[in-house]
This record gives structure tokens, C-alpha cells and sequence, in this order.
């Protein structure tokens, strides 16, 4: 009797480990027929549900069809939280999944319908749902486009230091424009604080200019045009930084693995030889190192 009972936990455990494996495949997977039409299907449902969420927030179409819409909120998050638990389900490590880029936003997408059962206006935020079409990248193998991302990200981590630096000259410039403007123009002419008045040479100072605080007095008005003048230069500047270190990520990867033979690029990053005229790519590796 033990052994027929060990017998049918072990199918069972099998049964078991197999219905797992094939999840995963239709819910991770986008190389097998089932997978892409999943894929597909969730693309749709993710776009109907930003469509909904959107709609519902113009008045003129949300009037008179309330029900609906709640209807089609909670259809929506109801099938996203069955499908996020599935992939937690289903996948080896589910805390490396949870932690992920895709898990959060996972989680994102059904987090605010739940919150708005306490938090009013908080179902608005599902719009959130769009990064879920990022998926579209893996789903159509668009792998040079995320590499090009990379190389975005890479050179504003890189310019990081010179941006944080430039963000504090700015910070200065516009904490003293801001004081002397209190300094000079006062409460009467709506300068009633020294935040206020940094609040407006923000505003001059990025050209915004919406004009709801002006100055009064000719010598207000001589530091206004200062602050303008001053913001057409300033505003170029972490475009130049960010340009220049991209420009220096994107000859770094070009150079990389270069063949020294051909003088070619564009290999695998785990390639030995070049694929142009077969060359020895390792031997770049020691020349960088004797150099």
C-alpha cells in the first residue's frame, strides 16, 4: 500500500513539475507558437487596458457608462494578477524575477486598482501599465534597439559626475538670483519670499517665462534680462556633456574587439577570431595590455 501510495506522489510530483515547465515556456518563452500568441494576447490586453484607463478620464465619454468602465478595470487587473502569479509560480528563482525590471512593473500594473479601493483617484496611475509593452522588444527580437539603450544609459551614467556638478552651479545661480530678487522687488510685486523668488529664476532661467510674477523696478528688470540671457547658455550645456561622452561610448564599442588585421569591428563579445579574414581577435586583449 506505501509503495503504490510513493508510487502516485512521484507521477503526481512529475505531473507536477511538467505543467511548471510548460507555463513557463507559454508565459517566459516568445520561440514556440504558444508562447507568441500569449505574448500577443497580453500586448493586446495591456494596450486595451491603458486605452480604458485613458478614456475613463475624459468626462464627456466616462458619463453615463461609470459601470463599465469599473467592469473593464477589474477584468483587466483580475487577469494581470492571475498572470503575475503564474509567472511567479512558475519560474525557478521567483525572488530574482520579483526584483526584476519586468517584475516590478509587473507588480506596478495591478498594485493602484487595489489601491484605489482606499486611496481615491489612485486607479489613474495604471497608466503605468505601458512599460508592460516594453515585453514588444523580446516579443519581436529587437535586440540591437535595447542595445542601443545600453549605450544611452551608458553615457549618462558616465556623465553623471559633470551633470551633478553643473546641477549645482544652477542650484547657486538661481538661489542668489532668487535672493536678490526678494531683495530688490519685495512682496508688493509678488516676490513675498526668497523660495518665491528662486521659484521665478528657475523659471527665467529655463525660459519657461510663465509671467504669473514680473518684476516692478528698472533695476528688477535689468537682473530679469541677466537671468535670460544667462539661461540660452546655460541650457546647452549638459546637452554638450551628455553628446560628448556619448560620442566616447560609441567609438569605445566600436573599437571593441577590433581585428588587427582588417581593422574591422562588430564582432561577439565572446568571439576568438575575426569573421572578415580570420584573424586572431585574443591577441588585441595582450597589445591593450602592453600599451
Amino acid at each position: 500500500m506505501s509503495a503504490e501510495r510513493s508510487l502516485s506522489d512521484g507521477h503526481n510530483e512529475a505531473g507536477h513539475g511538467a505543467l511548471r515547465r510548460r507555463i513557463f515556456e507559454i508565459v517566459f518563452l516568445s520561440n514556440t507558437a504558444a508562447g507568441k500568441l500569449f505574448d500577443i494576447i497580453l500586448l493586446i490586453a495591456i494596450a486595451a487596458s491603458v486605452a480604458v484607463v485613458m478614456l475613463e478620464s475624459v468626462t464627456s465619454i466616462k458619463v453615463g457608462r461609470e459601470r463599465l468602465f469599473w467592469s473593464a478595470e477589474w477584468f483587466f487587473t483580475i487577469l494581470f494578477t492571475v498572470e503575475y502569479l503564474l509567472r511567479i509560480w512558475c519560474v525557478r528563482s521567483s525572488r530574482r524575477y520579483m526584483t526584476s525590471f519586468y517584475g516590478v512593473v509587473d507588480l506596478l500594473a495591478i498594485v493602484p486598482t487595489y489601491l484605489s479601493l482606499f486611496v481615491t483617484g489612485a486607479g489613474y496611475l495604471l497608466v503605468i501599465r505601458v512599460l508592460r509593452l516594453l515585453r514588444l522588444f523580446r516579443i519581436l527580437k529587437l535586440s540591437r534597439y535595447v542595445g542601443a539603450a545600453d549605450l544611452l544609459v551608458e553615457a549618462l551614467v558616465r556623465s553623471r559626475r559633470k551633470i551633478i556638478v553643473f546641477l549645482y552651479s544652477i542650484l547657486t545661480i538661481v538661489t542668489i538670483c532668487g535672493a536678490l530678487m526678494y531683495i530688490i522687488e519685495g512682496p508688493e510685486n509678488g516676490f513675498s519670499s526668497i523660495p518665491r523668488g528662486v521659484y521665478w529664476a528657475i523659471v527665467t532661467l529655463t525660459t519657461v517665462g510663465y509671467g504669473d510674477i514680473t518684476p516692478g523696478t528698472v533695476l528688477g528688470q535689468v537682473l530679469s534680462s541677466i537671468v535670460m540671457v544667462l539661461g540660452y547658455g546655460i541650457i546647452a550645456v549638459p546637452t554638450g556633456i551628455y553628446a560628448a561622452e556619448l560620442r566616447g561610448v560609441m567609438i569605445s564599442h566600436r573599437d571593441e574587439n577590433k581585428c588587427r588585421e582588417c581593422g574591422r569591428s562588430g564582432h561577439d563579445d565572446d568571439a576568438k577570431f575575426c569573421k572578415y579574414c580570420g584573424g586572431d581577435l585574443r591577441e588585441t586583449e595582450i597589445y591593450k595590455g602592453e600599451e
